[in-house]
């Protein structure tokens, strides 16, 4: 395999320019969608690109992903500072993860300076806006590689 990654996305993110446009641009989420199926596929990635604002969900995506991909790039949103129930399904996926934020967590409310995942992660992207998202793509196919 070493080639199937999915991109996954939390709560809020499905409003991807409509909301905060100061905070998180105004690429739609659609939009961010094609830019980065485009730029897996360029780079001979296969990605799924999902997002959910139910926690639960992404637990459950989290999981199922063990058998399906050889990598995950995650965009918690505000679950990065509240669950628990992610960081722990993270600890088990056991692959290259890159968690990735379109703002600079560090550089906001203080509530938002703990990333409860970010030791349970390869590695971390953070306030490039939605380019982290095809950086991200970027090292997780060096990963995959075994070139990072």
């Amino acid at each position: 395999m070493n080639n199937k990654i999915i991109i996954i996305n939390g709560p809020n993110l499905n409003l991807l320019g409509e909301r905060e446009q100061s905070q998180y641009g105004s690429t739609a989420f659609e939009k961010l969608k094609e830019i980065c199926l485009n730029k897996s596929n360029e780079l001979g990635l296969v990605a799924d690109f999902s997002q959910s604002n139910i926690e639960g969900e992404i637990v459950s995506l989290i999981q199922d992903s063990r058998k399906n991909f050889d990598g995950m790039i995650i965009n918690a949103a505000a679950f990065t500072h509240t669950s628990v129930a992610i960081r722990d399904a993270l600890s088990i996926f056991k692959k290259p993860t890159i968690e990735l934020h379109i703002s600079n967590i560090y550089k906001r409310e203080e509530f938002r300076h703990k990333s409860l995942i970010s030791d349970v992660v390869t590695g971390g992207i953070f306030g490039l806006g939605v380019n982290g998202y095809i950086l991200a793509i970027i090292s997780m196919q060096k990963l995959l590689k075994n070139e990072n």
